[in-house]
């Protein structure tokens, strides 16, 4: 199996442990923990765990610690790599769903799609974003996702590290790539412990919608789309 399961994770030493056992029971590969320059013991509780642990020596968000594990994973030859959260949302009994999709060639990224999950404000969050894109993603900020190599090519340009999140703008980069993105349903559960690492605070809520409204507004991925649209007539 030429894959990879990657973890970013900071300050996740309550969970992490527990999440990497999960993993490496129902999957035979290679997990990747990139500590985020954690402050607690997420990297030694990830290690005895069994996991490959990339430490960052300052911290880079969610999105610059998956991007560093593609470019990991490149460099040691994988040709798919699924990410997930490390705060237990992601259940890995999802995992052959996603591969299942990618394997078939009918995508190049493949996004563990839970709408259910997501409140009031997330949702009109959701309809806004994809009215400004024209994405038909229902599920525009799920981190539970599958790609294969020529997705994993796109994230680990420099201009992918330009992102500060890894949703709506990451999905802009890989339609304007001419990549295709399909949704599969699966079942998310509760984080097992605190609150969310990515929007701590109203604050970074409203930082992260000025900036993903500034990238849709640029127009970033619309090349992609009217390819398509080319290929479809």
């Amino acid at each position: 199996m030429n894959s990879v399961v990657l973890i970013p994770a900071y300050n996740e030493a309550a969970t992490i442990g527990s999440i990497v056992g999960a993993v490496k029971r129902h999957l035979a590969c290679e997990v990747v923990v990139v500590d985020d320059a954690s402050t607690d013991k997420t990297a030694g509780i990830a290690r005895s765990a069994g996991a490959t642990v990339l430490s960052l020596s300052c911290n880079l968000g969610a999105w610059g610690a998956t991007q560093a594990g593609i470019r990991y994973a490149l460099k040691a030859g994988y040709k798919q790599v699924l990410t997930m959260d490390a705060d237990g949302q992601h259940l890995p009994e999802a995992f052959p769903s996603l591969f299942i999709a990618l394997d078939s060639g009918e995508a190049d990224v493949v996004i563990g799609a839970c709408t259910g999950r997501g409140s009031h404000a997330r949702r009109l969050a959701w309809t806004y974003f994809r009215k400004l894109t024209g994405l038909g993603i229902e599920d525009l900020t799920s981190g539970f996702r599958a790609y294969n190599e020529a997705a994993m090519a796109v994230l680990a340009s420099s201009e992918a590290t330009l992102l500060d999140y890894q949703d709506v703008g990451v999905l802009l980069l890989l339609r304007r790539a001419g990549l295709r993105i399909k949704e599969v349903p699966v079942s998310m559960r509760e984080r097992d412990y605190g609150g969310s690492r990515v929007f701590p605070s109203w604050l970074i809520v409203g930082k992260y919608m000025l900036q993903t409204s500034i990238l849709c507004l640029a127009k970033v991925g619309m090349n992609g789309k009217r390819r398509q649209a080319y290929s479809d007539d």
